[in-house]
């Protein structure tokens, strides 16, 4: 069997159309779970029941697929590091945005989400106990400020808003279950590390998605926008993104990720008839510019020293 980095050599080109597939796939989150709980003039699921919801449909479908490929049980040391990786992607990104997207629109979430790929490397160094270079922290200084510029311009500038608070905090949620998960994955599959992380939050994600179904009657596109989060964003997703990078390379195929924010705008303006003003398009380039350069800023090797 060839090794992931003997795949990557062989396999570029269909790394690429792997990863893009996959940042296909997660560009359409936002706004398929604002489609799935509606407004605050037009509420339909509940934020809870989005997220656990569909945390349940994919931990099916990834015991299913951990017994078709016979996947080891993680051994014991990876245990705190799956916890960890269930608890930023399973419970605390789903949840929080799936409760934010009530109260804003796609378009403007996605500019938040655009430094996610800035906080995640960030997260992935301080696991590593990496240095990054003071040029790296400098753009994600200015990315982060970038945002808040954003939120507060949107907001009248007086305030922001919890739903942005919700959003900043998913952010760093995903961030270290995104590292945490990548550092699993040195020695397990990773589509068997997100499917672990499934299997092991259904004893919560299934009474809290009960409790929370709805019981009302729902119109079609909210289940059909459901379904897609589902079996999309938190299953097949991953299955097409982590293979795209073992394919074609982590430094080369993560670049496509930067697509991801205005991918998420074009979907939404025909799904949910948002509107992409110029203001919106322009924070959008500065905060994705600024993450493209950070991050190809360098990352010393050399460990953190301890604090005293």
């Amino acid at each position: 069997m060839p090794t992931q980095s003997t795949a990557s050599r062989s396999h570029p080109w269909r790394g690429m159309a792997l990863g893009f597939l996959g940042v296909v796939i997660f560009a359409l989150t936002l706004p398929m779970t604002r489609l799935a709980v509606g407004s605050v003039d037009a509420p339909a699921m509940s934020g809870m029941f989005v997220a656990m919801g569909r945390a349940v449909v994919a931990a099916l479908l990834s015991a299913a697929f951990l017994v078709a490929t016979r996947a080891p049980l993680p051994r014991r040391a990876d245990w705190p590091a799956l916890v960890v990786t269930c608890a930023g992607v399973v419970f605390g990104f789903p949840l929080l945005t799936s409760i934010a997207m009530r109260y804003v629109e796609a378009v403007h979430a996605s500019v938040l989400v655009g430094v996610l790929p800035l906080a995640t490397a960030a997260a992935g160094a301080w696991l590593h106990k990496q240095r990054p270079s003071t040029g790296f922290w400098a753009c994600a200084t200015l990315g982060t400020l970038l945002v808040l510029g954003y939120v507060l311009q949107r907001n009248g500038g007086t305030r922001i808003h919890p739903a942005d608070l919700l959003l900043l905090a998913a952010m760093a949620a995903a961030a270290v279950g995104y590292a945490y998960g990548a550092r699993l994955s040195h020695h397990m599959r990773a589509d068997h590390v997100i499917c672990w992380a499934l299997v092991i939050a259904l004893p919560l994600t299934a009474p809290l998605a009960w409790t929370s179904r709805p019981e009302v009657a729902l119109p079609a596109p909210a289940w059909w926008a459901f379904a897609y989060v589902a079996v999309f964003s938190m299953w097949l997703g991953f299955f097409a993104w982590y293979r795209g990078l073992a394919e074609g390379g982590t430094v080369r195929v993560s670049q496509v990720q930067l697509l991801q924010p205005f991918l998420s705008m074009l979907f939404a303006v025909p799904l949910l008839h948002e509107t992409l003003d110029t203001a919106t398009l322009a924070f959008a380039l500065a905060v994705i510019a600024t993450v493209a350069i950070g991050k190809s800023m360098p990352v010393r090797t050399a460990p953190l020293q301890e604090p005293a």
